[in-house]
């Protein structure tokens, strides 16, 4: 095998990938993304034991978050990029090394050496998944991680809109020394379980930034159809970028369209200002190459989602932030106090024809937790007299297999008086179906992107204290969550540590999860996996 790579839902096989990545990920990049992981290992060991100055931390708390979110799926295809970012990091260690004269660590992770694409490489064998030869300890420390890639994900988005929380990098330095350590299953358990705490304080720092930035997301109808405009069409989850996109086409007689996770920024009150925030266009990020093809128009794509280019708009699709793939040009990062120059796509868009119709309407959304709790006593009421009798979470990740059908499935086959709880691509599968309302509640209720799966437990925590139950597992609640990436991981690590139980995940449970580590789990937490539509239906309508 050429690589080994089993950190998404779809592994070749659903075992791992070994020549090539079903992402698209090439094994030279996938192997200089192990590396790097060991770069940052080595570099966390030390920064977890110096007493680093506030400046420090944080510069050396973005730096880990920035490369553990370029190692997620679908982010980041370009080697020479990967290389850079070793590189920074070696850079990085030597200087805390140097400037809080620290003693050597004996690891090699700790020692790598700055060097070349090639040098790089010859790590791989030593740094990648499979060093570890125990299955129930490599299980646990790639939970650690893959829920650090998650939480770094969204620890950088709050980092861009100026939130920060020392506690949190802190714990990453923690977390990912603690993985080239011996420690025991039960110490590897316990970190698993603090993963998710921090995961919920990254949400909740995440959530913060958005809505004192953008204001709360509120109700509101976007359009799914097109202008006569040329257009812009902007995928990924980075609120800024696109907040500086908009600015920048005022008056452009160019439109702004989101796809994919970008369909919530439609909800926050501070980009309704812009007249040329056209809508929506397109579904969940695996149809982008048919999708992005009849757009017409430039692409921006501000994080990971993305999958390989096809000639068909090659010429016309830009990365920014993290993401990043060979050939396609990359707007830069901000200057401090600057926008970032979004001039060359502007340009280019000026001459590109109008996008294609593929769809019309309207999609609703924007039921994040303050909005849902505006109406608690609307829906104590209906639950109080039956109008509404089980709530379903079904948020999560999107993606290619047919088994994803499943969900489609479940959102048709519920009964009228049941309402769907939903944030993350995952929406895609049911939220344009026709599924009415209870009393003006509508039975989808879209929080947002999968960051705002913490809308939904601020929600359910809520809903806890009104009808004054102990336990959030006694509300008439079941959760029926899709996963595809790391993000998902950690959401699933913050509803563990929360206290969640019962939780059906799929379409498949994940292959890095060994037989000893998926029992545990299933015995603490009930974790299981999706069976029949029908058959899961029922089970959950009965509280099972």
């Amino acid at each position: 095998m050429s690589m080994f790579c089993y950190q998404c839902q779809e592994t070749v096989k659903s075992k791992g990938c070994t020549i090539r990545g079903v992402c698209g990920k090439p094994d030279e990049v996938s192997n200089l993304q192990d590396v790097l992981l060991y770069s940052l290992k080595g570099l966390s060991l030390y920064a977890e034991k110096a007493d680093l100055s506030a400046e420090d931390l944080q510069t050396t708390g973005d730096h880990v978050a920035k490369c553990l979110f370029a190692t997620i799926t679908n982010a980041n295809f370009d080697a020479d990029k990967i290389t850079g970012l070793i590189n920074g990091t070696v850079e990085l260690r030597e200087n805390l090394i140097q400037k809080y004269n620290l003693q050597k660590e004996p690891t090699g992770c700790a020692r790598i050496s700055k060097g070349t694409k090639g040098e790089y490489l010859s790590h791989a064998a030593a740094s990648g998944i499979l060093s570890e030869p125990d299955e129930d300890i490599r299980s646990l420390r790639e939970t650690i991680i893959y829920g650090l890639k998650g939480l770094a994900a969204y620890t950088h988005h709050a980092a861009v809109l100026g939130y920060f929380n020392s506690e949190i990098h802190r714990f990453s330095f923690k977390a990912l020394g603690s993985t080239v350590k011996n420690l025991s299953q039960e110490e590897l358990v316990q970190l698993v379980l603090e993963t998710g705490q921090a995961a919920v304080k990254a949400m909740e720092l995440l959530d913060k930034a958005n809505t004192n930035t953008y204001g709360n997301p509120e109700i509101t109808k976007v359009k799914i159809g097109v202008g006569k405009n040329p257009g812009i069409l902007v995928s990924g989850h980075d609120l800024k970028d696109l907040e500086e996109l908009l600015i920048q086409t005022q008056n452009q007689g160019v439109d702004i369209y989101t796809h994919s996770e970008m369909l919530p920024a439609h909800y926050y009150p501070a980009f309704k200002k812009y007249s040329h925030f056209y809508g929506n266009y397109g579904n969940a990020w695996w149809k982008q190459d048919k999708e992005f093809a009849s757009f017409n128009g430039a692409i921006l794509m501000t994080t990971n989602c993305i999958v390989p280019v096809r000639e068909e708009y090659k010429n016309r699709i830009f990365t920014t932030g993290m993401a990043g793939y060979p050939g396609v040009p990359h707007i830069s990062d901000r200057e401090e106090g600057k926008q970032k120059d979004f001039s060359p796509i502007i340009g280019l868009a000026k001459t590109l024809p109008a996008p294609t119709e593929i769809e019309s309407g309207e999609i609703v959304g924007g039921f994040a937790h303050a909005q849902v709790l505006s109406l608690a006593d609307k829906v104590v009421e209906a639950v109080k007299s039956g109008d509404i009798k089980r709530f379903i979470v079904m948020a999560g990740c999107d993606g290619r297999q047919k088994s994803r059908n499943y969900y489609t499935e479940v959102a048709e086959e519920l009964p009228g008086d049941t309402v769907i709880l939903t944030a993350g691509c995952a929406k895609y599968r049911y939220n344009k179906l026709d599924l009415g309302d209870i009393k003006g509640i509508p039975r989808v209720l879209d929080a947002g992107q999968c960051n705002d799966s913490y809308s939904l437990a601020l929600t359910a925590l809520k809903l806890k204290e009104v009808f004054n139950l102990q336990d959030i597992n006694q509300l008439p609640l079941s959760f029926d969550i899709a996963w595809y990436e790391q993000k998902a991981v950690a959401v699933l690590l913050a509803l563990l540590s929360l206290g969640v139980k019962g939780i059906r995940l799929g379409p498949t449970l994940p292959e890095f999860l060994s037989p000893k580590v998926a029992e545990l789990l299933g015995q603490a937490f009930g974790i299981k996996g999706i069976t029949e539509p029908a058959e899961d239906i029922k089970a959950m309508l009965q509280g099972n």
